[in-house]
């Protein structure tokens, strides 16, 4: 008996055709991406950025939104518009430092990687009550 190992190859995993932002992003997760490279991965994906260029096209038209937050942040639904919207619009009143902690916190979720901002704040607080 010939040992053909080309039989059993297992095939590599593809990215849902036709999914959502977030499936192709899970999927991405469960493989193991994180940080940067879970960044360049979906850079990589065409369907993930045409998906993407087109919620953003049509959200952008919608709420205004720099530059700067645009290149930041996964801008995928309206309900994320509509949070940086709000945060800008409290980041204007100059709200006190607990608030504005607050802001930074709810912004970081709208990051690609959103588990550092949230250690850091956390150690932030772990320091400040440990003392």
């Amino acid at each position: 008996m010939k040992n053909d190992k080309s039989k059993f190859k297992i095939p590599k995993p593809q990215p849902p055709k036709i999914g959502s932002v977030q499936a192709i992003e899970d999927f991405y997760l469960n493989l193991g991406y994180r940080g940067d490279n879970l960044r360049k991965a979906l850079l990589k994906d065409k369907e993930y950025q045409g998906l993407l260029r087109g919620k953003k096209a049509t959200l952008t038209t919608q709420t205004k939104v720099s530059l700067a937050d645009k290149k930041k942040y996964v801008l995928a639904t309206d309900a994320d518009f509509e949070i940086v919207d709000k945060c800008r619009r409290l980041e204007i009143l100059k709200p006190a430092d607990d608030d504005r902690l607050l802001i930074n916190l709810i912004k970081s979720q709208l990051e690609v990687e959103w588990r550092p901002p949230l250690i850091e704040a956390l150690n932030k607080l772990l320091r400040k009550y440990q003392k």
